[in-house]
């Protein structure tokens, strides 16, 4: 029996919530402790311990780059969630940096491993259905602002926070990956839907990230790309992502449906078949995604399409175009972004 890969999660949210019950789960896997993100002394603690093979770095953004530091200056592989850094200077700074220290380096855009996005993937990697030539990827949601959430980190653009980070990461590595190819921001539109947010004491903060925003890019594969994304609405709807070809128009829906229409009339389904209803989203890809990390680790290199920091650093130069390429921005708040 091989010794247990022995892994050490830093963040007391989504790092206690999912990631660490997913490292518990895999096999031959032991975690070893999980410490809060603002807990400095026990973070250097966990970084330090000899007993460690692992860490899964699952801080706020703006403190990345710090516990990231920590970790590979004890030779450790790292894990860091998304987004990676506030900005491409910390994205550049955390690859060097890992590179210099010849360790595994990973960054957690999970949903590579969605089973439907595998799906979705291969279909339109087939040649039957032609080149894409377009993607429209449209997701609404509330989850901010019914009911309002709290004013923090999230709602800070000096901490990393925004919805662009928060969500616009996960579809910005999603589309590099499906395209196969580097995108390049044609125009977008960052927006803040609500103002000011109540704090945890009931006092009320302005918000300076963007809770929304819409986008328009190009690949360097041909294809152009549309996004339309908030997660202030006012009622939420069901995510779509629809990628056009050549001879088919392929449609999926919350990542649970994809229906491919065929320039002759012709109509497939696909359907998630082992997700079920009220299951965290999260949990079937990142439980695929930390088996390979795991696998990585053991391995000492990273498989082949495994993201890695030089992704978090490719998806870090889109999302600061992303904040900034607005006409309404001044350079000086520009300036801010980068």
């Amino acid at each position: 029996m091989r010794q247990p890969l022995r892994v050490g999660i830093i963040g007391g949210g989504f790092g206690a919530r999912v990631i660490a019950p997913a490292f518990a789960a895999a096999e031959n896997c032991r975690v070893v402790d999980v410490v809060s993100a603002r807990d400095e002394t026990a973070i250097r603690a966990l970084c330090r311990r000899a007993d460690i093979d692992l860490v899964g770095v699952h801080s706020p953004p703006f403190l990345h780059r710090t516990h990231v530091g920590y970790a590979l200056d004890a030779g450790h592989a790292v894990l860091c969630e998304k987004p990676f850094g506030c900005n491409v200077e910390d994205a550049t700074a955390m690859l060097a940096d890992a590179e210099s220290a010849g360790v595994v380096h990973l960054v957690d855009f999970e949903f590579r491993y969605d089973p439907m996005r595998v799906l979705l993937r291969e279909l339109v990697a087939d040649d039957a259905l032609g080149p894409i030539e377009h993607v429209s990827w449209t997701h609404l949601s509330a989850r901010s602002r019914v009911p309002l959430r709290t004013h923090g980190w999230l709602f800070e653009r000096r901490s990393g926070g925004g919805w662009i980070g928060a969500w616009g990461s996960h579809a910005v590595d999603t589309l590099r990956w499906l395209l196969g190819a580097e995108l390049t921001v044609l125009a977008s539109n960052p927006r803040i839907d609500v103002m000011h947010r109540p704090d945890a004491t009931g006092r009320s903060q302005p918000c300076d990230a963007e809770d929304g925003f819409s986008a328009l890019l190009s690949s360097t594969s041909g294809t152009t790309v549309t996004i339309d994304s908030s997660f202030a609405a006012a009622a939420s709807l069901v995510p779509r992502l629809v990628v056009t070809t050549s001879r088919a128009v392929v449609e999926v829906t919350a990542d649970a449906r994809i229906t491919v229409r065929h320039s002759n009339r012709e109509r497939e389904e696909h359907r998630r078949t082992t997700a079920e209803q009220g299951v965290d989203p999260h949990h079937e890809p990142i439980q695929q995604f930390v088996d390979i990390a795991c696998a990585a680790v053991r391995d000492g290199r990273a498989p082949t399409g495994a993201p890695t920091f030089a992704d978090g650093l490719a998806c870090a130069v889109i999302l600061d175009d992303l904040r900034w390429r607005s006409a309404r921005l001044e350079p000086r708040e520009r300036q801010a972004y980068r």
